[in-house]
């Protein structure tokens, strides 16, 4: 791991926007939000396995490296919360909601070297500067970058009332295979059919807040179908406080012991 793993004392400075739209700011509800600055501890907030490793930021935005790339995936908030990190040489945008997709500080953080890679909505918000280096993938989509080969895959809501938040066809997940392992990261969906059709996965970031995405049991149940070796409770702060994640972990580990929970502090002032 390099050097930036090894330092201790990095300081993180977070204002996460809520989960709408510019567009859609009559359709979300805010979700509150908090200025945060913190000291990332290398035991509790770097979690690594194999040839990966994963730094929580807050909500849905992380850093992954994988197959020796440095991937953003939705970052937001302050440019302070990722000047002491790596820059990315690939970054991935799931919706256009402001709790995903920062264009400002999008064109603060990456250099010539990144490639973005987000769906059409997206895209269409990106600054001029930029879109040079951005490339559209939608649904059901796979494209081959740095030796990463990606898919997108459908997030949408499917109860009535909530399908004004994440209609379908709009966002991406995404499924990413590299090294022999493939990794899950949901975006904004709930218990959708398309992901619990994913098979072999190795690593999941599963969502759960209401009323954007999905309940505890709800993605609880969907993980006991799919079956990932690990997964990653994200995006769990909705208009009502936090999704129980401990009921997430004890729910799952006790229906099939061989999937591993691993809560993250994604919510570093709580």
């Amino acid at each position: 791991m390099n050097t930036l793993l090894k330092t201790s004392g990095i300081l993180i400075l977070i204002l996460l926007s809520s989960c709408r739209s510019k567009t859609q700011e009559d359709q979300h509800s805010r979700v509150p939000i908090s200025t945060v600055t913190r000291e990332i501890d290398q035991e509790e907030e770097i979690s690594s396995t194999d040839s990966i490793s994963v730094i929580p930021i807050e909500h849905a935005s992380f850093m992954m490296r994988l197959k020796d790339q440095v991937i953003y995936v939705d970052p937001v908030g302050k440019v302070q919360a990722y000047q002491d990190l790596a820059k990315p040489s690939l970054v991935l945008i799931t919706d256009i909601h402001g709790d995903h997709f920062s264009p400002e500080l999008l064109e603060e953080i990456i250099d010539q070297h990144t490639t973005l890679l987000l769906p059409r909505a997206a895209y269409d918000q990106m600054p001029m500067a930029i879109r040079n280096q951005a490339k559209v993938i939608g649904n059901q989509q796979d494209t081959l970058i740095s030796g990463i080969h990606i898919e997108a895959i459908p997030m949408y809501n499917i109860r009535d009332e909530a399908q004004s938040f994440h209609p379908k066809g709009r966002g991406n997940g995404y499924v990413l295979e590299a090294d022999g392992k493939r990794i899950y990261i949901s975006g904004d969906t709930e218990d959708i059919p398309e992901m619990r059709a994913l098979k072999a996965i190795d690593i999941a970031f599963v969502c759960m807040n209401l009323p954007y995405t999905m309940t505890v049991g709800q993605a609880a149940d969907a993980v006991l179908d799919f079956k990932p070796k690990r997964v990653y409770p994200y995006h769990y702060k909705g208009t009502d406080g936090f999704s129980d994640v401990e009921q997430f972990k004890s729910t799952v580990e006790a229906a099939d012991p061989n999937i591993s929970v691993q809560l993250l502090a994604w919510y570093p002032e709580d």
